[in-house]
């Protein structure tokens, strides 16, 4: 049984559902979206964020819909062992027992139907994974691209949060925020706490950063639920903040920002910032499962992604018109806690500092349980269980010791973040999506008929925006390979 191999966990409703969502997507990609908006210019940051939102929605819902089609098949392949079992008894009777039950032949398939008539086979019911609806839409090479594809990005992924969390931890433990210091570059030899450097209290932050959040790894995400909205009402709160306090600072007249029109240059990096910032097809099956009213999901997923569409553009804009676009930090909330004339009250400048702190401290228990899932999944044989030991003690660990292991060598995570982002991020947001929602049409259309429809199914339905999606992914794959090789060749 499918749902044995991933709880489906407690279910929550619709609106819990959307804070989880909103969590998820709204990352630390929406704290490095206002350098990106400003590099890029606004113009062109506005229209491609703007048809990225698009494109990603669209992809949610090709999820949603291989999800559903996934519990289909589960379910249909079900049935079809409890006849052959039905059918396996009848053949066992004797001529004396054939004399007696003869009806029963005649009722059982009857009552089935009748079972059947009732039941959508499309219920989001069961958990099915990511790795697990390639295993039943895809042939070997595509199961083994999809893990190479998705482990790739999640363990990318859990290793920049696993850095960033310390990171910003140290800069408001050993950074000067008094108003008189000013933007000062600091490195890693320098002292923090006498004699500790500033990378010795990295290492001890990275350090209690893992045992606060490692053990929500061998659990469920729904684990996490208050902590999820908590961090969510703090999250609005903060973004609130920083939008109110760049808005006074622009309505007063002492804005500097002169953001230019359109760089061609800044758009690679845009492009990975929004792909990154839009992410969050591949934690959908542990998001929409355990949702108790799934009949708005469609509705609600639609209106997650225009408010934070809404979010991204109007942080990104007060940010590129309020601050100098070469004094913008990568890290947006930095810009406040460094800048008294934009905010000189301490409490919240701390605040701020934190607020990434907060961010991605919810989405790693997430992320790290997809990931663990989807090993499960893998190694997966039909009819067999894992033992104690493997399931609650040796996956969790595999998912959570590479990240945090590479987070204690280094923080520079630049190149991975580049990578993660624009090769595994392509793939998990624009072909898996696609390709999955193509082969389970034509997966399933010869078993269930063509007047079988699925509820869940995406508005996008028709075959061309399946290619159109697959034609936009390999266009950014060759551009941004070519941005790659043509800055190396400058160097």
């Amino acid at each position: 049984m499918a749902g044995g191999i991933t709880d489906t966990g407690e279910p929550y409703s619709a609106f819990v559902g959307l804070v989880y969502m909103f969590n998820l997507i709204v990352g630390t990609g929406a704290l490095t979206m206002p350098r990106a908006f400003a590099t890029a210019g606004w113009v062109v940051s506005l229209s491609l964020i703007a048809f990225l939102g698009f494109m990603s929605y669209m992809t949610t819902t090709f999820v949603i819909e291989a999800m559903a089609a996934a519990n289909a098949q589960l379910r249909w392949k079900r049935r079809e062992q409890e006849e052959m079992d039905d059918s396996d008894s009848t053949s066992d009777y004797s001529d004396d027992d054939m004399g007696r039950g003869r009806s029963e032949p005649e009722t059982k398939p009857i009552l089935s139907v009748q079972r059947a008539g009732h039941l959508d086979h499309f219920d989001i019911v069961e958990r099915v994974e990511m790795g697990q609806m390639a295993s039943m839409f895809f042939n070997k090479v595509g199961v083994n691209m999809f893990y190479i594809c998705i482990i790739v990005y999640l363990y990318g992924d859990l290793a920049i949060y696993a850095a960033a969390v310390p990171i910003s931890l140290m800069e408001v433990a050993c950074g000067n925020h008094s108003c008189s210091a000013g933007s000062v570059k600091y490195n890693d030899t320098d002292p923090c706490w006498g004699s500790v450097t500033r990378k010795d209290a990295y290492r001890v932050f990275l350090s209690v950063f893992t045992l606060f959040l490692g053990p929500f790894t061998f659990f469920n995400s729904q684990k996490t639920k208050y902590l999820q909205i908590l961090t969510s009402v703090m999250r609005w709160i903060a973004f609130t903040m920083m939008i109110i306090l760049a808005l006074i600072r622009i309505a007063k007249g002492t804005g500097e920002g002169h953001p230019p029109v359109a760089t061609l240059s800044g758009v690679p990096n845009l492009f990975g910032v929004c792909v990154y910032s839009f992410m969050c097809q591949h934690s959908l099956p542990s998001l929409v499962t355990p949702i108790s009213d799934k009949k708005r999901v469609g509705a609600l997923v639609l209106a997650d992604y225009v408010l934070i569409l809404g979010f991204y553009v109007l942080l990104s804009f007060t940010a590129i018109f309020c601050f100098d676009s070469s004094l913008l930090h990568d890290m947006y909330t930095l810009n406040f806690t460094d800048n008294c004339d934009v905010l000189d009250i301490p409490v919240l400048r701390y605040f701020l500092g934190l607020f990434p702190v907060f961010t991605i401290s919810t989405n790693f228990p997430i992320i790290a349980v997809t990931l663990r899932n989807n090993w499960k999944t893998l190694f997966h044989r039909d009819g067999g269980t894992y033992p104690w030991v493997v399931d609650r003690v040796v996956f969790p660990l595999i998912t959570l010791v590479p990240p945090i292991v590479v987070a204690f060598c280094t923080h520079n995570l630049e190149s991975l973040v580049g990578i993660t982002g624009s090769y595994a991020g392509t793939g998990i947001q624009y072909i898996i999506p696609a390709c999955l929602v193509f082969y389970a049409r034509r997966h399933l259309e010869p078993v269930m008929g063509r007047e079988a429809v699925n509820k869940h199914r995406s508005p996008f339905r028709h075959a061309f925006w399946v290619w159109f999606v697959l034609v936009w992914a390999a266009s950014c794959l060759m551009f941004v390979t070519a941005n790659i090789i043509l800055t190396d060749t400058k160097k």
